[in-house]
Protein backbone atom coordinates (compact mmCIF):
# COMPACT_ATOMS: atom_id res chain seq x y z
CA UNK A 1 0.00 0.00 0.00
CA UNK A 2 1.39 3.48 -0.69
CA UNK A 3 1.99 5.32 1.92
CA UNK A 4 -0.78 7.47 3.06
CA UNK A 5 -0.82 11.07 4.66
CA UNK A 6 -1.30 11.88 7.91
CA UNK A 7 -5.06 10.79 9.19
CA UNK A 8 -7.45 11.12 11.69
CA UNK A 9 -10.66 8.65 11.23
CA UNK A 10 -14.02 9.27 14.07
CA UNK A 11 -15.27 5.69 14.29
CA UNK A 12 -17.64 4.67 16.95
CA UNK A 13 -16.79 7.68 19.48
CA UNK A 14 -13.28 6.94 19.14
CA UNK A 15 -10.43 9.31 16.99
CA UNK A 16 -7.99 6.45 15.30
CA UNK A 17 -5.12 7.29 13.63
CA UNK A 18 -3.97 5.82 10.27
CA UNK A 19 -5.93 3.58 7.85
CA UNK A 20 -8.46 1.45 10.51
CA UNK A 21 -9.72 -1.67 9.35
CA UNK A 22 -13.60 -1.21 9.23
CA UNK A 23 -14.59 -3.98 7.07
CA UNK A 24 -14.83 -7.85 6.03
CA UNK A 25 -15.92 -9.77 2.89
CA UNK A 26 -19.25 -10.57 4.09
CA UNK A 27 -19.68 -6.61 4.90
CA UNK A 28 -23.06 -5.18 2.15
CA UNK A 29 -20.62 -1.88 1.11
CA UNK A 30 -17.22 -3.78 0.41
CA UNK A 31 -19.03 -6.42 -1.90
CA UNK A 32 -22.42 -4.62 -2.94
CA UNK A 33 -21.28 -1.32 -2.84
CA UNK A 34 -23.47 0.13 -0.83
CA UNK A 35 -21.74 3.64 0.58
CA UNK A 36 -22.06 7.26 0.53
CA UNK A 37 -19.59 9.69 1.36
CA UNK A 38 -19.22 13.72 1.21
CA UNK A 39 -16.25 16.19 0.91
CA UNK A 40 -15.36 19.32 2.39
CA UNK A 41 -12.42 21.24 3.19
CA UNK A 42 -10.50 22.64 6.03
CA UNK A 43 -7.67 25.30 4.43
CA UNK A 44 -5.85 28.49 5.74
CA UNK A 45 -8.27 27.78 8.97
CA UNK A 46 -11.82 27.61 7.49
CA UNK A 47 -14.13 24.92 6.60
CA UNK A 48 -16.38 27.16 3.84
CA UNK A 49 -20.37 25.38 3.73
CA UNK A 50 -19.06 22.65 5.94
CA UNK A 51 -23.04 22.23 7.14
CA UNK A 52 -24.06 22.31 3.51
CA UNK A 53 -21.53 19.40 2.86
CA UNK A 54 -22.43 17.30 5.66
CA UNK A 55 -26.62 17.96 4.65
CA UNK A 56 -25.78 16.53 1.56
CA UNK A 57 -24.56 13.40 2.87
CA UNK A 58 -27.58 12.36 4.62
CA UNK A 59 -29.36 13.35 1.57
CA UNK A 60 -26.86 10.87 -0.29
CA UNK A 61 -27.62 8.11 2.33
CA UNK A 62 -31.70 8.06 2.07
CA UNK A 63 -30.97 8.33 -2.20
CA UNK A 64 -28.47 4.90 -1.38
CA UNK A 65 -31.46 3.47 1.01
CA UNK A 66 -29.41 3.86 3.76
CA UNK A 67 -30.55 5.36 7.41
CA UNK A 68 -28.37 8.40 8.71
CA UNK A 69 -27.73 8.08 12.06
CA UNK A 70 -26.33 11.67 12.16
CA UNK A 71 -27.31 15.38 12.58
CA UNK A 72 -25.56 17.56 9.48
CA UNK A 73 -24.52 19.69 12.83
CA UNK A 74 -23.45 16.57 14.85
CA UNK A 75 -21.17 15.92 11.58
CA UNK A 76 -19.73 19.18 11.42
CA UNK A 77 -18.87 18.97 15.07
CA UNK A 78 -17.09 16.14 14.68
CA UNK A 79 -14.88 17.58 11.76
CA UNK A 80 -14.44 20.65 13.40
CA UNK A 81 -12.82 18.44 16.73
CA UNK A 82 -10.43 16.33 13.73
CA UNK A 83 -9.19 19.65 12.11
CA UNK A 84 -8.01 20.51 15.66
CA UNK A 85 -5.57 17.36 15.57
CA UNK A 86 -3.77 18.53 12.72
CA UNK A 87 -0.85 21.30 12.68
CA UNK A 88 -2.46 25.07 12.15
CA UNK A 89 -3.23 25.64 8.37
CA UNK A 90 -2.53 22.00 7.42
CA UNK A 91 -4.86 21.94 3.92
CA UNK A 92 -7.29 18.94 5.15
CA UNK A 93 -9.99 16.78 3.02
CA UNK A 94 -12.53 16.29 5.08
CA UNK A 95 -15.09 12.83 4.13
CA UNK A 96 -17.92 11.88 6.43
CA UNK A 97 -19.12 8.57 5.46
CA UNK A 98 -22.06 6.15 5.58
CA UNK A 99 -22.07 2.61 4.37
CA UNK A 100 -23.59 -0.92 4.57
CA UNK A 101 -23.39 -3.80 6.92
CA UNK A 102 -25.62 -6.10 6.36
CA UNK A 103 -27.74 -6.94 3.30
CA UNK A 104 -31.90 -6.60 3.27
CA UNK A 105 -34.21 -8.11 0.74
CA UNK A 106 -32.70 -11.10 -1.02
CA UNK A 107 -29.11 -9.70 0.55
CA UNK A 108 -28.68 -7.12 -2.18
CA UNK A 109 -30.67 -4.31 -1.29
CA UNK A 110 -29.24 -3.55 2.11
CA UNK A 111 -30.69 -3.41 5.44
CA UNK A 112 -30.69 0.17 6.16
CA UNK A 113 -30.81 -0.50 10.18
CA UNK A 114 -26.87 -2.21 9.56
CA UNK A 115 -25.97 1.53 8.45
CA UNK A 116 -22.20 2.61 10.03
CA UNK A 117 -20.96 5.68 10.00
CA UNK A 118 -17.73 7.55 10.11
CA UNK A 119 -15.02 10.76 9.53
CA UNK A 120 -11.96 10.66 7.97
CA UNK A 121 -9.98 13.62 8.08
CA UNK A 122 -6.18 13.49 5.88
CA UNK A 123 -3.59 15.92 5.13
CA UNK A 124 -4.36 16.99 1.03
CA UNK A 125 -2.20 20.27 -0.37
CA UNK A 126 -4.40 22.64 -2.31
CA UNK A 127 -3.36 23.26 -5.62
CA UNK A 128 -2.20 26.26 -6.68
CA UNK A 129 -3.15 27.90 -10.02
CA UNK A 130 0.10 29.67 -10.24
CA UNK A 131 1.55 26.51 -10.76
CA UNK A 132 -0.40 25.79 -14.14
CA UNK A 133 -3.92 24.51 -14.99
CA UNK A 134 -5.00 21.60 -16.00
CA UNK A 135 -5.31 20.09 -19.95
CA UNK A 136 -8.55 18.45 -20.87
CA UNK A 137 -10.18 16.17 -23.53
CA UNK A 138 -13.37 14.40 -24.23
CA UNK A 139 -13.93 11.38 -22.65
CA UNK A 140 -15.39 8.03 -24.52
CA UNK A 141 -17.20 7.37 -21.62
CA UNK A 142 -20.43 9.26 -20.36
CA UNK A 143 -22.41 9.88 -17.08
CA UNK A 144 -25.05 7.64 -16.66
CA UNK A 145 -28.88 9.16 -15.87
CA UNK A 146 -31.04 8.09 -12.71
CA UNK A 147 -32.63 5.20 -14.16
CA UNK A 148 -29.78 3.06 -14.01
CA UNK A 149 -27.71 4.57 -11.11
CA UNK A 150 -28.19 6.68 -7.96
CA UNK A 151 -26.45 9.95 -9.63
CA UNK A 152 -28.81 11.95 -7.03
CA UNK A 153 -26.40 10.44 -4.15
CA UNK A 154 -22.77 11.35 -3.86
CA UNK A 155 -22.02 7.52 -3.97
CA UNK A 156 -18.58 5.45 -4.13
CA UNK A 157 -20.20 3.28 -6.84
CA UNK A 158 -20.80 6.07 -9.11
CA UNK A 159 -16.60 6.67 -8.89
CA UNK A 160 -15.45 3.71 -10.70
CA UNK A 161 -16.71 5.17 -14.07
CA UNK A 162 -15.27 8.43 -13.39
CA UNK A 163 -11.77 6.14 -12.74
CA UNK A 164 -11.70 4.80 -15.95
CA UNK A 165 -12.52 8.03 -17.79
CA UNK A 166 -9.65 9.73 -15.96
CA UNK A 167 -6.92 6.52 -16.71
CA UNK A 168 -8.11 6.95 -20.01
CA UNK A 169 -7.55 10.58 -20.74
CA UNK A 170 -4.38 10.37 -19.23
CA UNK A 171 -3.06 7.53 -21.46
CA UNK A 172 -3.60 10.44 -23.73
CA UNK A 173 -1.64 13.09 -22.13
CA UNK A 174 -4.39 14.65 -20.28
CA UNK A 175 -4.71 15.64 -16.78
CA UNK A 176 -8.77 15.10 -16.76
CA UNK A 177 -11.61 14.78 -19.26
CA UNK A 178 -14.93 16.47 -19.83
CA UNK A 179 -17.51 13.72 -19.61
CA UNK A 180 -21.13 13.99 -22.01
CA UNK A 181 -24.50 12.56 -20.51
CA UNK A 182 -26.30 9.88 -22.63
CA UNK A 183 -27.72 12.64 -24.69
CA UNK A 184 -24.87 14.03 -25.36
CA UNK A 185 -24.59 17.36 -23.40
CA UNK A 186 -21.54 18.05 -21.40
CA UNK A 187 -21.84 17.27 -17.69
CA UNK A 188 -18.86 18.10 -16.20
CA UNK A 189 -15.26 16.87 -15.73
CA UNK A 190 -14.68 13.01 -14.23
CA UNK A 191 -13.46 15.16 -10.90
CA UNK A 192 -15.68 18.55 -11.19
CA UNK A 193 -18.01 20.99 -12.25
CA UNK A 194 -16.71 22.84 -15.26
CA UNK A 195 -17.10 26.49 -16.66
CA UNK A 196 -16.90 28.14 -19.15
CA UNK A 197 -16.48 32.26 -20.16
CA UNK A 198 -17.21 33.53 -23.95
CA UNK A 199 -17.56 37.64 -24.83
CA UNK A 200 -17.66 38.58 -21.15
CA UNK A 201 -20.78 35.72 -20.21
CA UNK A 202 -20.03 32.88 -17.51
CA UNK A 203 -22.06 29.62 -18.30
CA UNK A 204 -21.97 26.18 -16.29
CA UNK A 205 -24.04 22.82 -17.06
CA UNK A 206 -27.68 23.02 -15.91
CA UNK A 207 -28.54 19.90 -13.49
CA UNK A 208 -29.77 17.53 -15.35
CA UNK A 209 -29.96 14.55 -13.53
CA UNK A 210 -26.42 13.52 -15.15
CA UNK A 211 -24.52 14.77 -12.31
CA UNK A 212 -24.37 16.67 -8.64
CA UNK A 213 -25.35 19.99 -8.15
CA UNK A 214 -22.03 20.24 -6.65
CA UNK A 215 -21.55 22.25 -3.03
CA UNK A 216 -18.68 24.65 -4.70
CA UNK A 217 -20.41 25.48 -7.54
CA UNK A 218 -23.84 26.68 -5.94
CA UNK A 219 -21.73 28.91 -3.44
CA UNK A 220 -19.78 30.39 -7.13
CA UNK A 221 -22.68 30.92 -9.43
CA UNK A 222 -24.34 32.96 -6.28
CA UNK A 223 -21.16 35.14 -5.83
CA UNK A 224 -20.37 35.73 -9.35
CA UNK A 225 -24.87 36.63 -9.20
CA UNK A 226 -24.28 39.06 -6.90
CA UNK A 227 -21.15 40.28 -8.03
CA UNK A 228 -22.98 41.52 -11.31
CA UNK A 229 -21.33 38.90 -13.63
CA UNK A 230 -23.67 37.40 -16.34
CA UNK A 231 -24.16 33.50 -15.22
CA UNK A 232 -26.05 30.93 -17.28
CA UNK A 233 -27.09 27.45 -16.36
CA UNK A 234 -27.63 25.85 -19.72
CA UNK A 235 -26.88 23.09 -22.18
CA UNK A 236 -23.70 22.93 -23.47
CA UNK A 237 -22.18 20.59 -26.15
CA UNK A 238 -18.20 20.08 -26.50
CA UNK A 239 -17.73 22.24 -28.97
CA UNK A 240 -19.31 25.33 -26.75
CA UNK A 241 -15.80 24.61 -24.71
CA UNK A 242 -13.59 24.24 -27.72
CA UNK A 243 -14.62 27.86 -28.42
CA UNK A 244 -14.52 29.25 -25.06
CA UNK A 245 -12.64 32.13 -23.68
CA UNK A 246 -11.63 30.51 -20.86
CA UNK A 247 -12.59 27.44 -18.97
CA UNK A 248 -12.48 26.86 -15.14
CA UNK A 249 -13.39 24.06 -12.83
CA UNK A 250 -14.90 24.23 -9.41
CA UNK A 251 -14.98 21.36 -6.72
CA UNK A 252 -14.48 20.54 -3.29
CA UNK A 253 -10.84 19.17 -4.10
CA UNK A 254 -9.54 21.83 -5.71
CA UNK A 255 -12.07 24.71 -5.44
CA UNK A 256 -11.34 27.46 -8.09
CA UNK A 257 -9.05 26.04 -10.68
CA UNK A 258 -8.23 27.04 -14.68
CA UNK A 259 -8.06 24.97 -17.42
CA UNK A 260 -5.36 25.89 -19.45
CA UNK A 261 -5.31 23.10 -22.24
CA UNK A 262 -8.56 21.23 -24.39
CA UNK A 263 -6.94 19.32 -26.97
CA UNK A 264 -4.49 20.86 -28.89
CA UNK A 265 -5.82 24.23 -27.93
CA UNK A 266 -4.00 26.28 -25.57
CA UNK A 267 -5.45 28.69 -22.99
CA UNK A 268 -4.89 31.09 -20.37
CA UNK A 269 -6.43 31.71 -16.83
CA UNK A 270 -8.69 34.69 -17.47
CA UNK A 271 -10.46 37.39 -15.34
CA UNK A 272 -13.66 35.18 -14.81
CA UNK A 273 -11.65 32.98 -13.62
CA UNK A 274 -9.78 35.21 -11.28
CA UNK A 275 -13.06 36.86 -10.34
CA UNK A 276 -14.43 33.38 -9.27
CA UNK A 277 -11.79 32.36 -7.31
CA UNK A 278 -11.50 35.80 -5.60
CA UNK A 279 -15.01 36.06 -4.79
CA UNK A 280 -14.79 32.32 -3.38
CA UNK A 281 -11.54 33.14 -1.39
CA UNK A 282 -13.44 36.17 0.06
CA UNK A 283 -16.38 34.26 0.76
CA UNK A 284 -14.43 31.39 2.16
CA UNK A 285 -12.31 33.89 4.75
CA UNK A 286 -15.46 36.04 5.47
Amino acid sequence: MAELSQTWTWLEGKWVEGNPPITGPRSHAFWLGTSVFDGARSFEGVEPDLDRHCARLNRSAEALLLKPTMKAGEIAEIAREGVKKFRPGTAIYIRPMYWGEDGGVGQVAVDPESTRFLVCLYESPMPDPAKGGASVTLSPFRRPSLEVMPVNAKAGCLYPNSGRALVEARGRGFDNCIMLDMIGNVTELATANVWLAKNGVVATPAPNGAFLNGVTRQRTIALMKKAGIDVRETALSYKDFLEADEIFTTGNASKVMPITRIDARELQPGPMFRRARELYWDFAHG
